[in-house]
């Protein structure tokens, strides 16, 4: 590939992504969606001097970067940006504090970074872990995809830790993980830039034409995914759950989206931005999670969730207050509380087992409920029965289960009433009263009964 060949197929590409990037950039504008942040980091310490083909490194990566930001130019929804280093000091003496923000980001300055970099002799060192670390400071705060294309022919020389500094900044959500491009490098230097980002290796001219081309695209497109969430027989038939995206270096969510089965009847195709990995929770309950996911760009990923589920229903026919009777759904053997579900509803939950705690007067414990795959497991509860207490004046008192001959606190009564009723599940019961007025505890009344399904019992806290 000669240059005219590269500055054809660049004009091509861009001829091509252009019409797709003014669409994305008008949803973008009419959306309020944040830019694409692209800042070239630049390499001009005294290596770039170095011959390379057809002219020195610096200037052929010049050349390219010329073309490269007229085309971004033209797209409505990115701003560029230029920072240098090795540039403001000769070599030696070494200075490591050699690096500038010189273009900051705005929409269409590919004019003021072409003229900069025509301007800029390579003279000085290389300060990658600094430079990327002033890079940080080069963004604006307010939302964006910030995205970083080094370029160099070299590896840190100031004892910096490029791999560190470009970790912290991603995971404080800075910037995504950088582009690396190296110039004709050494074998034993590509492996420095592993860590520090996706990296390339541009080895002639013609590749590094080839490799601008990638980056650009995969730093500007997105790609599609599709989750498939399974159940207990592998098959992709669960969905109409929310699932959120998030980025697993900063945390910050990504996306939110409902899963949907589409009109043939398969999981959805998501739009996604390959330049992150994500973690995908599901929310289902309980909520499962899956780490490290991948999209690759212009690639379809698949990636498949296990997440079979079932129904509870819980039944009741009460009435009065019990017409909202709810119950604290926990995983068998656990006391973190899962969820709250009210009665007569249906609720899906992850096939297993779970206890349940019915919020009755008294408490109604089941345990070891079992959920099954696209089954529903139907818990219906006796239907209660209503207690009222009448005194002849205010008093402390409360009702207990009676079961085993143990008591069981169940309610205290009001200390400022004559009449309570109090709805109760059938079971045998006992009062414990003692009139406001009755100075010795010799006067405390109890008395048992007894509540059946539907019926009404008055008691009567008198001797």
């Amino acid at each position: 590939m000669n240059f005219n060949t590269y500055i054809l197929g660049l004009i091509i590409f861009f001829s091509l992504f252009s019409g797709i990037a003014h669409s994305q950039s008008r949803k973008a504008v009419d959306s309020g969606l944040p830019d694409t942040r692209i800042l070239f980091l630049f390499d001009a310490s005294q290596s770039m001097y170095g011959r390379w083909e057809s002219d020195i490194k610096y200037e052929v990566a010049r050349k390219l970067m010329n073309h490269l930001v007229d085309s971004l130019d033209r797209l409505n929804h990115v701003q560029t940006a230029l920072h240098v280093y090795g540039h403001t000091k000769k070599f030696p003496p070494q200075d490591c504090d050699d690096n500038k923000l010189e273009v900051p980001f705005h929409h269409r300055n590919g004019k003021e970074i072409k003229e900069k970099l025509a301007g800029i002799k390579p003279s000085g060192t290389t300060p990658i872990a600094l430079s990327l670390e002033a890079c940080g400071n080069d963004f604006p705060s307010d939302p964006g995809r910030n995205i970083i294309i080094l370029i160099t022919d070299g590896i840190e020389e100031c004892d910096g830790d490029p791999c560190a500094v470009s970790r912290m900044l991603q995971k404080k959500g800075i910037f995504l993980k950088p582009f690396v491009i190296g110039l004709n490098m050494s074998e034993d230097y590509k492996t420095a830039f592993d860590c520090v980002g996706t990296f390339y290796d541009a080895s002639t001219e013609d590749a590094f034409a080839s490799i601008l081309n990638v980056v650009i695209s995969q730093a500007l497109n997105n790609t599609t995914l599709q989750v498939n969430l399974l159940d207990d027989k592998g098959y992709a038939n669960e969905t109409n759950v929310n699932m959120t995206f998030y980025d697993m270096n900063s945390g910050e969510i990504k996306y939110n989206f409902i899963h949907t089965m589409n009109n043939k009847g398969r999981p959805d195709t998501l739009v996604v931005d390959p330049l992150y990995t994500y973690r995908i929770v599901v929310h289902t309950l309980p909520s499962v999670s899956l780490d490290s996911v991948v999209s690759y760009p212009g690639k379809h990923t698949t990636v498949g969730i296990d997440c079979g589920q079932g129904d509870l229903n819980l039944k009741f026919e009460g009435f009065g207050d019990y017409r909202k009777l709810q119950c604290i759904v926990r995983r068998s053997g656990e006391m973190n509380t899962l969820h709250v579900q009210d009665f007569n509803t249906t609720t899906r939950y992850l096939n297993g087992t779970y206890d349940l705690e019915v919020l009755s007067l008294p408490r109604m414990h089941i345990k070891d409920v079992t959920i099954s795959q696209s089954k529903t497991t139907t818990v219906q509860v006796p239907n209660p029965g209503i207690a009222t207490f009448v005194s002849s004046g205010y008093g402390y008192g409360g009702v207990y289960e009676y079961k085993n001959n143990t008591l069981q606190w169940i309610y205290n009564l009001s200390e400022s009433g004559t009449k309570e009723s109090v709805t109760l599940l059938p079971g045998t019961y006992k009062v414990i009263y003692r009139a406001k007025n009755a100075r010795e505890s010799e006067y405390t009344i109890e008395k048992t009964f007894r509540i059946t399904s539907g019926s009404s019992e008055v008691i009567s806290l008198t001797r």
